[in-house]
């Protein structure tokens, strides 16, 4: 049986990290945090700072992860498996990495007594904030009812998608290309719908009440766009990332892939042209295009 943590490990700071890592303290927990950019400066209310990797995995139970991609997510497992000693028994990955790094660290890890989960969430910032976020758990069953009340002191909803590590990062990934492509695809129907004269408030309205209706439709253009705050909380060379990634699992699926080819085109295009941009600012890349 795997034991609830005591003390709970948090490493990566940044834009949906720092949120996440904020209401898992306010829960309650007894929290170590750890960040390469800088910890002391975003420390959430009442947690505690480690030094570096090594010193966090010897003084917690269980540590998550949040981090931008998957090469340094084996950074941080390199230090883990490096360091001279260990109480961590479980590592919760809530990055986006790809299932074939999730199952190359779970790989690593096991020998040394340490379950490796896959847990990517999706929401954006705004979400973490609000604690609405979604989670996507790949891994046994017994470590996520051991984990449950601390993954729900900052996921709105936690999904069981799979035993197996990597599941978890499937699933965020298809969720992802979605995303990616309504986005795309929207922006490019409004620029049309515009270049006819039609006005861009009642083509959202029209869309909301019609077969078109989509996550960009319902918040993307209405709340971010038309807004002009373009401030969904998740950077555009994140989303050309995932989309990278999904290309690359589903050849290695060998699953159809030509339409998330075209997208993932769009956003590499989109973050080239608009770099550290809001991934909503792709309506500014798109509607300037033909």
């Amino acid at each position: 049986m795997t034991n609830a943590p005591t003390v709970v490990g948090f490493i990566g700071l940044g834009n949906m990290g720092r949120p996440m890592a904020t209401n898992v303290a306010a829960a309650g927990f007894a929290l170590v945090v750890y960040d390469a950019a800088g910890t002391a400066e975003r420390l959430p209310a009442g947690a505690t700072v480690a030094a570096d990797v090594a010193g966090l995995v010897g003084a917690v139970d269980t540590v998550l992860l949040s981090l931008p991609d998957g090469a340094v997510v084996n950074d941080v497992v390199d230090e883990l498996v490096a360091a001279p000693s260990r109480r961590v028994t479980t590592v919760i990955d809530l990055s986006t990495v790809g299932p074939a790094v999730a199952e190359e660290v779970a790989a690593r890890l096991a020998p040394m007594g340490v379950a490796y989960v896959d847990g990517p969430v999706s929401g954006g910032a705004a979400g973490a904030r609000a604690r609405t976020i979604s989670l996507m758990f790949g891994g046994a069953a017994v470590v996520l009812a051991a984990h449950r009340p601390l993954l729900e002191s900052f996921a709105g909803t936690v999904f069981h998608v799979g035993e197996r590590p990597g599941q978890g990062q499937s699933m965020k990934l298809l969720n992802n290309v979605l995303s990616a492509t309504a986005l795309a695809a929207t922006s490019e129907a409004i620029a049309f719908g515009l270049a006819q004269g039609l006005d861009m408030a009642t083509m959202v309205e029209v869309l909301n009440v019609s077969t078109g209706r989509n996550s960009a439709t319902v918040d993307k253009f209405p709340n971010r766009v038309m807004t002009g705050t373009y401030d969904a909380g998740f950077h555009t060379a994140l989303m050309a990332k995932d989309v990278r990634l999904f290309l690359a699992s589903a050849t290695r699926a060998g699953t159809s892939r030509s339409v998330s080819a075209a997208v993932g085109e769009v956003w590499d295009e989109a973050d080239g042209a608009l770099p550290g941009s809001d991934f909503s600012e792709i309506w500014n890349h798109v509607s300037r295009q033909g």
